[in-house]
């Protein structure tokens, strides 16, 4: 069909084509399914036959606008048309000329438009012949190539080009057949100079070809290394290939460029990175079945998960925290004063500031591990407990080396991870109840941990880089501090949290247990009430403990029975009282009139310490016929019965001064006992106790019920200083003591027992077993042999 003969009429319905390019002299079945197009085809039919053809800009949209359609396009004449069962239209279209959009006379049902013919006629010259030749036999030269490397194209296109004189046809008719991108078939529609036509589809010819030589070098170099059984090999090689021209090194896939990325975002330490990096291109180099990929795959997403430079600003308001930590702990002053001398100096001095390193120690219940979490409410760091009772494996602490299967970092790393930062508050619980075994000691893995002069460099076997610990504020806590290994002690500000008053338990009581039961069990405060008496015997008289467990147990008893009481609908609100306290709990399970009702010969009160607090220890003595000698029975410790031993030997050596007969010793047998048989007891302090029960009894002068001592006696009679003065005290408290006999170097521990115990309690420090007798002895004894003056009492009352 000649262009020059076709009229175009003022108005051609528009059919907008997806992924192709119509062009001139181009014969192409066409299928069409939009109801606008399949309208516009039955309007051209109706009348010439004709129909402008322009190609859409996106490939997916169903409804396009005139802006999202080139206005560039070819008027086709409708040869043929066939109705298809699903609907759609089958058309074969042939190209007739070029044409430019001036206007779109109709949108609906379908577009209309008024166009431009494009004079594409072409004049040849003697300047533009020869130009013309070369750019003709480039073309067909790399279509020529293009075909032997396997390009599907019609066998006889080349005999075709051989008839077309016109470059502009040629043109066309190359790339119409060649499938190129739209939008670069859309330029060449859109180039009207016939030898500016034949140069750009020249270029496109050019890069097609580059292309298909590139797929076929990339298949013989994945063909050379591949087996006959390795076809998913082969497959994994083409990528290889592709990725190494395109400058991309080894990398396998997106996932470990997403790896080399979280690395450079990770802002590792210079050292710390160096490995991260290294271990990834081994993983690149690495076939993804291989063992060892996913063992280094593990390594590398703990290493970018690690927050090596992330980290939590601190609260640095001194009255903001210490007002946190007075709402959530009452008492445990020495630990909160630490806190706020520790932001301060923070506050002052902002850069390289190591974290301290604490150590809680006390008895159970008293609030050392819920200390550190409000530490770090007040501080505004995250919080993570790493529960050490039990840990026997040093690689727990450590980390395994990766070579092991299963292999993973300890807890210290492990718990970084979770907190997301380098500067969380850690609590080492229980650090004393650290075992060993044949696996190694973990105490001695926590030495680097807990060392601020290199847990700076903090090397996990499994990570086996260097991590920061240095911004960490550990915090251990403990029940008896010398189960702790002293190379481990040593590096710990240790702080000791003493048991609470009865005082302090009933605050306590008030502002946290009772609220925090009742809400548990279900109930309101408007339901339920506990009178202070009511707590104070609860305190009293169903536990006797140093810190809140119990109390916080037994209250959580009464109020489930009252829950019960509810639910049953047998009351609807009640006040817990001291009479009706015995309804909830039953009898009392302890009685402070365990103390003694009256001054006895041979019993002497005593004070002692264990894991629970301070408690009373009785000393009982008693004297038989016999040939001497003594028995101890009571499951005493090698100690106390060397510190009975003392001071019975003192007894013996200091006969005549104590008024007791020469031949008293050979004539009579003593026996000391200690109650509650079943319970192991050892330690010095119990020394001045025994010695008083002893010299007690032979000289026959009772001993002051109202009176309790404790203190280390030698063979000489003097006193020695004891641990553990404030539970001591607080236990001498709670069972109606008046006076307290303490050695005299331990008068400087008198401030750390509350004003309220010392206001109430008569302290009396003592150098000499002297003192003690003069002090603890009543002159109502009934032995004729009491009549020998002791030493004066040197021992001054400490001030309340």
């Amino acid at each position: 069909m000649n262009q020059t003969n076709v009229v175009i009429p003022e108005s051609l319905p528009m059919l907008p084509v997806r992924d192709i390019v119509i062009f001139p002299y181009m014969i192409i079945p066409l299928f069409v399914g939009r109801d606008a197009s399949i309208q516009a085809v039955e309007e051209s039919l109706s009348k010439n036959r004709l129909i402008f053809l322009a190609s859409q800009k996106e490939f997916n949209e169903e409804a396009p606008t005139p802006e999202s359609i080139y206005t560039t396009g070819t008027v086709a004449m409708i040869m043929r048309m066939r109705k298809l069962a699903d609907g759609r239209v089958k058309i074969l279209i042939q190209g007739v000329c070029k044409a430019v959009v001036k206007n779109y006379t109709q949108h609906e049902p379908f577009f209309s438009v008024a166009v431009d013919k494009i004079n594409d006629t072409y004049t040849s010259t003697e300047e533009n012949n020869a130009e013309v030749a070369n750019l003709v036999k480039t073309a067909k030269e790399q279509l020529e190539k293009i075909i032997a490397l396997g390009k599907m194209l019609s066998p006889d296109l080349l005999l075709v080009l051989d008839d077309i004189q016109e470059p502009g046809r040629i043109a066309d008719l190359i790339a119409s057949n060649l499938a190129v991108k739209v939008s670069d078939a859309q330029k060449v529609l859109e180039t009207h100079d016939h030898i500016e036509r034949l140069k750009l589809i020249n270029t496109i010819l050019a890069s097609e070809l580059d292309v298909l030589q590139m797929q076929a070098k990339i298949r013989t170099t994945a063909k050379d290394e591949m087996t006959k059984s390795q076809r998913e090999y082969f497959l994994r090689e083409q990528m290889k290939a592709i990725k190494n021209e395109l400058g991309e090194a080894d990398s396998k896939s997106d996932d470990l460029e997403d790896v080399r990325k979280k690395i450079a975002s990770a802002k590792m330490p210079p050292e710390v990175e160096k490995e991260a990096v290294k271990q990834l291109n081994r993983l690149e180099r690495m076939h993804p079945d291989a063992s060892e990929a996913s063992m280094i795959r593990t390594y590398l997403d703990w290493m970018v998960d690690l927050p090596w430079s992330k980290s939590t600003e601190d609260v640095i308001d001194l009255k903001l925290a210490k007002q946190v930590l007075e709402t959530d702990h009452h008492g445990l002053e020495k630990a909160k004063d630490r806190i706020l001398e520790f932001l301060a100096v923070r506050k002052l001095k902002k850069d390289n500031l190591k974290g301290p390193i604490l150590c809680f120690c006390g008895p159970p219940g008293v609030g050392k591990t819920s200390l550190g979490k409000s530490i770090a409410k007040a501080m505004g760091r995250h919080y993570f407990r790493v529960a050490l009772g039990g840990v026997k494996d040093e690689a727990e602490i450590r980390g395994h080396r990766r070579t092991y299967v299963g292999a993973m970092p300890g807890k210290v790393v492990q718990a970084l991870k979770q907190c997301g930062s380098n500067n969380p508050v850690f609590v080492l619980d229980e650090i004393d109840k650290l075992g060993s075994d044949f696996r190694g000691d973990p105490s001695a893995a926590m030495l680097e941990v807990l060392d601020p002069e290199q847990n700076a460099t903090f090397r996990d076997n499994y990570l086996n880089v260097d991590f920061d610990l240095s911004n960490v504020l550990f915090i251990a806590t403990a029940n008896v501090l010398e189960n702790i290994p002293s190379a481990l002690r040593d590096r710990m500000e240790v702080i000791q949290l003493s048991g609470y008053t009865e005082n302090d338990k009933l605050q306590i009581a008030k502002k946290h247990v009772v609220r925090k039961q009742i809400e548990g069990n279900g109930l309101t405060e408007d339901q339920v009430r506990f009178t202070d008496d009511a707590l104070l015997s609860i305190i009293g008289l169903y536990t006797r403990e140093a810190g809140l467990r119990n109390l916080e147990r037994e209250v959580g008893s009464v109020c489930r029975k009252i829950a019960k009481q509810f639910v049953l609908g047998e009351v609807k609100s009640v006040t817990i009282t001291k009479e009706s306290i015995g309804d909830y709990l039953g009898p009392s399970r302890f009685m402070k009139e365990d103390r003694l009702d009256e001054d006895m010969i041979g019993v002497v009160t005593g004070l002692a310490w264990t894991q629970a607090g301070g408690d009373v220890l009785y000393v009982e003595a008693i004297s038989m016929k016999g040939k001497g000698g003594v028995t101890l029975t009571g499951q005493m410790g090698d100690v106390m019965k060397e510190s009975a031993t003392a001071a019975l030997s003192y007894a013996r050596a200091h006969a005549e001064q104590l008024g007791i007969a020469p031949d008293w010793f050979e004539n009579n047998h003593i026996h000391i006992h200690l109650p509650a048989g079943a319970i192991p007891k050892d330690g010095p302090s119990a020394g001045i106790t025994m010695a008083t029960a002893i010299i007690g009894l032979i000289t026959g002068a009772p001993t002051s019920k109202d009176v309790a001592m404790t203190g280390e006696v030698t063979l000489t009679g003097r006193v020695l200083p004891i641990g553990g003065l404030k539970e001591k005290a607080l236990a001498a408290f709670s069972h109606g003591i008046k006076t307290v006999i303490i050695p005299m170097a331990n008068k400087k521990d008198l401030v750390d027992i509350p004003e309220e115990i010392r206001n109430q309690l008569k302290f009396i420090a003592v150098e000499h077993l002297d003192e003690v007798l003069q002090i603890a002895l009543t002159n109502t004894g009934g032995s004729s042999n009491n009549k020998t003056s002791r030493r004066k009492p040197k021992g001054k009352e400490a001030a309340a």
